[in-house]
């Protein structure tokens, strides 16, 4: 009887598996995804990427270098802002930076100008 109930079993699961194999299948639909998906989906670079396309232009020597570092500091984010003040100081173009902080009097100007004041003053300054 257990040997018939086993072999009922085996044949059962041979069908379902014959029928899962042969069975007609409805036929997929491959649609090409949207070009921004395929990039990610991503229209505007994100803070940490502009953070490092600011630092990569830091490095550069050249007047679109010092356009586009000059022009990230009116970044939406105080943390690119930053980057740009610290790339433009680093490289040697800090008077860039207290141009840019008399033309544009206020909190967020001083705070860069501030900011890299104490990063570039020697510790015996400090």
């Amino acid at each position: 009887m257990l040997v018939g109930i086993l072999l009922a079993v085996l044949a059962i699961g041979i069908a379902i598996g014959a029928y899962a194999m042969f069975a007609p299948r409805k036929p997929v639909a491959v649609e090409a995804a949207p070009r921004d998906a395929r990039l990610g989906a991503q229209s505007e670079p994100s803070e940490a990427q502009r953070v490092d396309a600011v630092f990569a232009m830091g490095a550069l020597d050249g007047e679109e270098s010092t356009r586009r570092l000059t022009a990230a500091l009116d970044d939406p984010s105080e943390t690119v802002a930053l980057a740009a003040a610290h790339a433009l100081a680093g490289s040697g173009r800090g008077v860039l930076l207290e141009r840019y902080a008399a033309a544009h009097p206020g909190a967020r100007a001083q705070r860069l100008v501030d900011t890299i004041g104490w990063m570039h003053e020697s510790p015996q300054e400090r």
